[in-house]
């Protein structure tokens, strides 16, 4: 028989065990992975659009799921270091926002945390997936229109510029499978309108000035700015430069037009970023990457900054007005 003082450590000592078994059956929240090629301050919409689309699934910040942010600042080259970052934190899931750079530095990180991500490219022409509907692998994600939008980009600015015959494409070398796509496709489509594209290049903040002085000299009447995250970190700068040097410009993304700049035509940010959460909701609830299809957005928008257009001494066609979805003024 247990003698009473062994019954009584034997009993304490279970007790003690209780709180462990107990924590070890309910553990704490979830932690998600967030990686951002910009900063929390400009990326506010898509970031609300994100959690709405967590919140979609039943997840709230805060409340039963934790989220570790990882932002870039506008400099690709920490992208990797900081999805190194995420891995050995351990987390469930990992949000990639930082378009193609940011994808790639996950997919180096990891193979076996699941990544959601948001490209603006084809996912599967940049190696990151294997097929959009059957994904493979532990990547999965939203793939938007910006990147096969180039050439009605083109078309648009072609439209508001109809007397220049010279139009310049800038485009980041120092991310080749984003621009020599890009490229091809663009010259393609300038020869279809029977344009000369000039394409120019700029990798760093010192570039701008060279390219904007180039434009000048090549009598480009107009410039397509390239879809690269690079760019997109620096919008506001590029804008105030298009107007300084009344360049009629367009991008994909809103916020160039808001701005300043003259057009914006790409896919929604917005849309993309929530159905990124709603991923996120389904791979915590147990799903695997491997068998959720990568998401096609298809919703398409248009702003033009009329302002910007009347400085400019451009005269935008009612017809680009009445389908715009917002016209700054």
């Amino acid at each position: 028989m247990m003698r009473r003082r062994e019954f009584i450590t034997a009993l304490g000592g279970a007790a003690a065990a209780w709180p462990l078994a107990a924590r070890a059956q309910q553990p704490g929240p979830p932690v998600i992975g967030f990686l951002g090629s910009a900063s929390p301050d400009l990326w506010a919409d898509r970031l609300s659009a994100f959690r709405r689309g967590l919140s979609d699934t039943g997840y709230v910040e805060g409340r039963n799921v934790t989220i570790e942010y990882r932002w870039a600042e506008g400099q690709n080259d920490r992208l990797l270091a900081l999805a190194d970052e995420l891995v050995r934190r351990q987390v469930a899931v990992i949000a990639v926002l930082g378009g193609t750079a940011g994808a790639l530095a996950a997919k180096q990180a990891t193979t076996t945390i699941p990544i959601v991500l948001f490209s603006a490219g084809d996912p599967v022409n940049l190696g990151l997936v294997a097929s959009l509907n059957h994904p493979g692998g532990n990547i999965t994600g939203v793939s938007d229109l910006s990147a096969e939008l180039g050439p009605k980009r083109l078309e648009l600015l072609n439209e508001l510029v109809p007397t220049t015959t010279t139009i310049a494409l800038m485009v980041n070398p120092a991310n080749p499978a984003i621009a020599e796509t890009q490229s091809r496709e663009l010259q393609a489509a300038a020869r279809t309108l029977g344009l000369e594209l000039r394409i120019l290049h700029a990798s760093t903040e010192r570039d701008f000035d060279t390219v904007f002085a180039t434009l000048a000299q090549l009598g480009a009447g107009a410039l397509v700015i390239g879809l690269d995250g690079f760019f997109t970190n620096r919008m506001e700068q590029l804008a105030a430069l298009t107007v300084r040097h009344a360049v009629p410009t367009v991008y994909a993304n809103r916020e160039f037009a808001a701005a300043g700049g003259l057009i914006s035509y790409g896919g929604s940010r917005t849309d993309a970023y929530r159905q990124v959460g709603v991923y996120i909701g389904r791979i915590l609830k147990g799903e695997k990457p491997a068998d959720l299809p990568v998401q096609q957005a298809t919703k398409v928008e248009l702003f033009i900054n009329l302002k910007t257009a009347k400085a400019l001494g451009l005269t935008v066609p009612p017809t680009l007005l009445v389908t715009a979805n917002e016209v700054i003024e």
